[in-house]
Order: structure tokens, then sequence, then C-alpha cells
């Protein structure tokens, strides 16, 4: 029986056939790199400075509710296109002055699946229907924001090429938890802690603040120039395309003049929300990445970085972080490939991996691997053949 050294030498030189990838994923890609870092450690010693991965821009702030100050800044006043994050701006634009109790029950079903599931569609109707940037125009006022400007005037349609600040993410969260009436508060924050792992769009959304930390924790997330999320096969559509930059199907392409202020071309991912016990801390990260770079590698380094943030009250997951390679590959309800899937994988994305254990052995003669890796993130199991690890089972993680 041949080790995973060997079988991954030879995945590269193209004998690892087919077969393999039909019953367990649908494509294979380069190696990625695994991680040795623990989350284990207490915040204080995991965090004293943000770790910004090389060739990334980015954005940060951390607010501690309680003792009101900031335990992270980076770069807190630049500006970044929201992409989906300005769907908290939309969502409350709504409920101004308006009890939730208040809204149609279409509006209603628009905004849950707006901040669960990030869906464009509603937050385009939202749009279309309220004004347009005079949303944001009106938020800006209503908030204080400073940092905040609606789409460039070549692209009125794309809402998510609004420019937003961690600082002024901050800002959003404050109002909504300090501010805001009750009944708001609880039905959007209640919303934002229902975020679905996959959005309707078929991107995995729960990178960052829902990938590194435990609950409790409420989420709004952005992703923008990207292909392909995990969740679901990948699509090649004008409708998705457009649906990525954050506005209708048919609008005008981008134009570099339109990038002077805010980039609109490099792909951004972004994870903001409040987290621990009362909500005690607000976390904002926006990054942008080198053009080209894949969803799951964007995944991997908004993580790293959000994991390496100063979070006070916020609880991290016990476990060692691997990289995996492959794209399509599965996480399953047990360490068989005949059970359930529960979602795929971003390609090439770093897991957080609990322990491991023998399943059902999967083989291309002369490769075989029966150990089984448990993802506690995603409550599930996926082979270790696809972990970036040099044998059959990760080192130094426990047994199931």
């Amino acid at each position: 029986m041949m080790t995973l050294t060997h079988a991954r030498s030879a995945v590269r030189a193209g004998v690892l056939t087919a077969a393999l990838a039909a019953l367990l994923c649908t494509g294979a890609t380069a190696v990625s790199v695994a991680s040795d870092e623990s989350p284990s450690a207490p915040p204080a010693a995991a965090a004293a400075a943000a770790d910004v991965p090389a060739g990334v821009t980015a954005g940060v702030a951390v607010f501690d509710r309680q003792t009101g100050t900031f335990t992270e800044q980076v770069n807190t006043a630049a500006p970044f296109r929201s992409a989906s994050v300005v769907k908290l701006l939309i969502a409350l634009d709504v409920l101004w002055n308006r009890s939730p109790d208040a809204l149609s029950a279409a509006d209603r079903a628009r905004i849950d699946t707006m901040l669960r599931g990030s869906d464009d569609t509603a937050a385009s109707t939202f749009w279309s229907n309220n004004g347009s940037g005079a949303i944001i125009d009106r938020m800006v006022t209503r908030l204080g924001l400073t940092d905040t400007a609606r789409p460039p005037a070549t692209h009125p349609g794309f809402w998510g090429y609004t420019a937003l600040s961690a600082r002024d993410t901050v800002k959003i969260y404050r109002h909504l938890l300090d501010s805001a009436p009750a009944a708001t508060r609880d039905y959007v924050l209640g919303d934002l802690r229902q975020s679905t792992r996959c959005a309707t769009d078929g991107y995995d959304q729960h990178f960052g603040i829902a990938g590194f930390f435990n609950r409790p924790w409420a989420v709004k997330q952005g992703w923008s120039g990207f292909s392909s999320g995990g969740c679901t096969a990948p699509t090649t559509t004008a409708a998705q395309a457009a649906e990525a930059a954050g506005g209708p199907v048919g609008a005008q392409a981008r134009t570099s003049a339109d990038a002077d202020a805010v980039d609109l071309s490099r792909p951004a991912l972004h994870t903001t929300g409040v987290v621990g016990a009362g909500d005690r801390s607000i976390v904002a990260v926006f990054t942008l990445h080198p053009s080209g770079t894949s969803y799951g590698k964007a995944y991997t380094d908004i993580g790293r970085l959000t994991r390496s943030l100063n979070v006070p009250g916020a609880s991290r997951p016990a476990g060692t972080w691997v990289g995996t390679w492959g794209s399509g590959v599965r996480v399953r309800t047990q360490a068989t490939t005949t059970s359930g899937a529960i979602t795929t994988l971003p390609a090439g994305v770093e897991v957080l991996v609990g322990c491991q254990k023998r399943g059902q052995q999967v083989s291309q003669p002369p490769y075989a691997n029966d150990w089984w890796a448990h993802l506690p993130q995603y409550g599930g199991y996926m082979t270790n053949i696809y972990l970036s690890v040099p044998e059959n089972q990760v080192p130094g993680v426990p047994v199931c």
C-alpha cells in the first residue's frame, strides 16, 4: 500500500485517474500548503497584531464594546467596494422608523433571505424600489458615516460598488446594537445569527468570523470577483458574474476611471459581524486579493488574518489547520463515500481538523487511504486523501 506522499506525486503526474475524482470530487488542482498553526491558544497569545497575508490589502477594525476601545486597527478609513456588506444598510433603510412587524410578508421574506443567504435578487429589488444610491445617502446622514459613498455614477445599479470602510462598518453595528429600536436590533441580528453556510449564489460564506470563532456570532459577509465559491459546481453565466459584482445583468463593464477611488477590479472578500457573549466585540475585516486569486486561497487568507486578531470575548475552536487540494471535495455526514454530503469545500481551502478516524477505504490502485478527518466547523468528515499532509494520517491529530 502506497502512502499519500507517493500518491500526491502521482497526482501531479496525472496517474490518479478520473475514477477517484468521480467518487469524491469533481477534479484536482495543485496541492496547497498545510499550516501547523493551532487556534487553541488564548486570544492574547494568538493576536499580538493583525497578520495580513502577503499580497493582501486589508482594512481591519475590532471594537471591544465592554471597554469602548479598539483592539485592532489597520487602514480603518480605507474605502473598499462593499460587495454584500452593504446589505446591512439596505435592510436598515427599509426598517428606518418602521417596526419589522409592519413589513409586508414579501419584504420580510426578502430581508430574511438577503441577510441569511446574502440573496442578490432581494437586494436588487430593495435597491431599485427605494431610490438606489439615495439609500446610501440617507444612511450616511443617519449614522454619521464618514467613508461611505454611493456607487460611481457609471454604475448606479451596482449596489456592491458602494464604498465602505472598516471603521464605518463598526459604526453600523454600534448603531444596530446600541441605538436602533430593540425590535429592529433583534430582527436584524437574528437573521445574521442564522447565516447559512451556502449563500443563495452557491458561495460558502462561513469564512472569517464564522469559520474561525465559535458561536455566538452574527455575520454579514461580502465577496466579489470570483468565479466559483465552493458549495456548488462552478458556473460562468453572465447573471452570476453580475451578481458577484453586486449589480444587474447588462450593466456597463468596469472602467479604470471607476477604480481611482475604490478598487473595483481585484477580488474582494470581507467578513463583518459581532462575536462573543453579549455581542462583546464588533469585527470588520475588508480584503482585496491579487487578480486571479482563487476563492479557496482568499478564503484561507482572510481566515488566517481573522484568527490572528485580538477579539475580546471570542472563543476559538480547538484543532489543527491543514491545507487541502482538489476541487469539489465533499464533506460527508460519516466517514464513507456513500453517506450524505453536507457541502463541498472551496478548492484548496484550509480546514480545521479536530480528530481523525478510520472509515471506508478510498483507493485507486496502487494508492489507498482509509483515514477520514472530522471537520468541526462543518460538522462532518472528509477523506484524508485530499489533505496536504505527507502520510495517510495527520500528524499530531488525535483519533476520534
